[in-house]
């Protein structure tokens, strides 16, 4: 456990190149590093992974067949190859640091590398608006249940449970406090900086929202009203639903935002109503991206003439019209015939 001090420091400073834009003007750098245990003496696996805010930037799988540290963005591919060797042998020392909290944690409750376990440590920093720092995190959870955290001060651990508590005083002992301590006000904060002009076209964009409501009736005849926000960047943004210009909570389901996948984000929240009420109920976003908050009421689509039943008479009609015209040439010929006999 000698370098519990050294390769915390070297992983911290690994990736210090990321920002990204909050709607109150903050900015979060999150790292999660991983690792598993699996049964049946199975490779152990270390995953880190890198987040702007929920926006994945980069990560590393020791499963993976690169066995390198990855872009997850596109404007992250302008770096060289010199920064990807060494942002892949930082996660290779985080690793290694891992498999040693891991095998220590085994050690305390007696266990083997057989079974299932898991290690997950999250660290990173945030800095308001006009940069100045704001606040910073580091916690290590041990199996879900145990962990040790730094405490707001940045000087004092906390620790829950046997392997936590022991772990504890191994911090204590090497001044792990010290050096996170240092990290978390200094270079990632002036990492932060750093890259904001580095990443500022996607990290400090605003995409607008885009909204619509939703309609379905119930089995109990009740109505869901379901409003949507897609496509939008940053992720903050708030869906409210009123009822009568009183804001609505029963009844009601909000999800968390979530990202679309292409790096932006999306979410949703609905509210159930009695059918016949729903002019009663507004939905109300506000983002960053609007030049004033959007509200929304259900609105019933305008009744339209019936497409096929349409086609289908003109077809029909066509054909009827036809058969008569062909019905009369035929008469008329026949009549001819006959005179001409006569």
């Amino acid at each position: 456990m000698k370098n519990f001090e050294s390769q915390p420091l070297l992983l911290l400073f690994m990736v210090t190149l990321v920002i990204a834009k909050h709607s109150n003007g903050s900015h979060t750098l999150r790292f999660v590093s991983t690792f598993f245990s699996w049964p049946r003496h199975l490779d152990p696996q270390f995953i880190l992974l890198i987040y702007v805010d929920e926006t994945l930037i980069m990560g590393f799988n020791s499963i993976s067949e690169s066995q390198r540290m990855e872009s997850r963005v596109p404007w992250l591919n302008e770096l060289n190859a010199e920064f990807w060797e060494f942002a892949t042998q930082g996660a290779l020392k985080e690793k290694n640091l891992m498999a040693e909290i891991m095998n220590k944690l085994l050690h305390i409750y007696n266990d083997s590398m057989a079974g299932y376990h898991i290690i997950q440590e999250t660290y990173g920093c945030q800095v308001k608006q006009r940069m100045y720092f704001s606040h910073a995190f580091m916690e290590l959870v041990l199996d879900t249940h145990d962990y040790i955290t730094l405490n707001e001060d940045l000087q004092t651990w906390r620790a829950v449970g046997k392997a936590a508590e022991i772990l504890k005083e191994v911090f204590e002992k090497v001044n792990l406090v010290k050096s996170s301590r240092s990290f978390l006000l200094g270079a990632c904060v002036e990492g932060l900086l750093h890259y904001l002009n580095f990443g500022k076209k996607y990290l400090l964009r605003t995409d607008t929202p885009k909204i619509h409501m939703t309609y379905k009736i119930r089995p109990d005849r009740k109505i869901t009203l379901r409003c949507w926000a897609f496509n939008f960047y940053p992720s903050e943004i708030t869906l409210t639903w009123q009822r009568d210009g009183s804001n609505q909570t029963q009844d009601m389901e909000v999800v968390e935002t979530r990202p679309s996948g292409d790096g932006t984000f999306q979410k949703w929240a609905a509210v159930v109503v009695s059918s016949g009420e729903e002019h009663r109920y507004t939905c109300h976003v506000n983002h960053e991206g609007l030049s004033e908050p959007v509200t929304l009421r259900w609105d019933p689509p305008e009744p339209t003439i019936p497409f096929m039943p349409m086609i289908i008479a003109l077809v029909l009609g066509a054909l009827l019209m036809g058969a008569v015209m062909t019905f009369l040439i035929w008469k008329r010929r026949t009549r001819g015939k006959k005179g001409s006999w006569s």
